[in-house]
């Protein structure tokens, strides 16, 4: 004769619940810990597929969650993409304030400018591509919200050379310009090329060519 293991039926009589196996979802978490999950999961799959290409169903499936429960954080693809827009833009914004802040002399203010722009790609080169290279960058809000950025960054520089060469607010502006898109444009060149220029040559060689151009206008005004 076969003889059976008992069944657990617990206090109740009833068999006793087995534990989930695959595929479960994730536990409960706190409201931010819970929102912050579902913001890296839609990183990940808008830098993956675009954000027209990114489906609610993929986010939650990275995240493993359910829908319902990515809909009660977020109701909709769109407003995913804009919180994530808006917490890079502010940790980017802060970063380059604090750096133009650091010091009163201007060659280091620089310096350190363009080490913290290239820093900031090196530590989430993610959140660098869904601000900069999104599919999305002509939607009005987010045309809106970058032009903030850009504003914030470029005046804040203009102070600074305003202040250093007396030059009109306006070229001041035009030049703070200038700056924050070499910045830019200097950073994601050096994303492509995969690390093989270190990242403080790299900063080092954008900071010597703007302080060179941009220390020559107090001596010239």
């Amino acid at each position: 004769m076969v003889h059976q293991a008992p069944v657990d039926r617990g206090q109740t009589g009833k068999p006793a619940a087995q534990p989930r196996t695959g595929g479960q979802r994730s536990a409960r978490l706190p409201r931010d810990e819970r929102r912050a999950q579902l913001l890296a999961a839609a990183q990940e799959v808008f830098v993956a597929n675009g954000y027209h290409g990114a489906a609610m169903d993929e986010i939650a499936e990275t995240a493993h969650v359910s829908k319902p429960v990515l809909y009660q954080h977020f109701p909709s693809k769109r407003e995913l993409y804009l919180a994530l827009l808006d917490s890079h833009l502010s940790t980017l914004t802060a970063l380059l304030l604090g750096a133009l802040n650091s010091t009163t002399d201007n060659d280091e203010r620089v310096q350190a400018v363009m080490r913290a722009y290239f820093r900031f790609i090196a530590h989430d080169d993610q959140a660098h591509r869904l601000v900069f290279e999104s599919d999305l960058v002509n939607d009005a809000d987010v045309a809106r919200r970058l032009e903030t950025f850009n504003k914030t960054f470029a005046d804040a520089i203009a102070k600074v050379i305003a202040e250093d060469t007396k030059l009109p607010l306006l070229e001041a502006q035009l030049l703070g310009r200038g700056l924050s898109g070499m910045a830019q444009v200097s950073a994601r060149y050096w994303l492509e090329t995969d690390g093989n220029l270190d990242l403080d040559v790299a900063s080092d060689l954008i900071y010597r060519l703007a302080w060179r151009g941009i220390s020559r206008f107090p001596k010239e005004s």
